[in-house]
């Protein structure tokens, strides 16, 4: 299976610590599902939006994945903390979970996932 890149942000869409933006990405069963981008600490990190405690979308409003310090991720139905570059669950009902991570790369002031 051949692998490509798709356009997914532009790198100037993604302030640090601030909102993500939401796209569609084959999750690790092939399946479409809803998956976002984030910046953090200067580097772009994606996921599949699904909460690893249960099958629930992250955002409280769309593409605002952060908590209010924007240090963490935060599931907005249940409080779960996840680290925003690996994925993992720090805090909250999935503590030790992991939400799905993406193949995203940045290259000439765009952001890609890989498919």
């Amino acid at each position: 299976m051949a692998v490509s890149k798709r356009l997914i942000a532009k790198s100037q869409e993604l302030a640090d610590g601030g909102k993500g933006v939401r796209f569609f990405a084959l999750d690790d069963q092939g399946i479409e599902s809803p998956a976002f981008v984030i910046r953090h600490r200067g580097e772009v990190h994606g996921f599949i939006n699904r909460c690893a405690h249960v099958q629930v979308e992250l955002d409280w409003q769309e593409g605002h994945f952060f908590d209010d310090d924007q240090q963490y991720l935060i599931c907005a139905t249940h409080g779960a903390l996840y680290q925003p570059d690996s994925g993992v669950c720090i805090a909250g009902p999935c503590k030790n979970g992991k939400l799905e991570k993406l193949a995203i790369t940045e290259d000439g002031g765009s952001v890609f996932v890989f498919e």
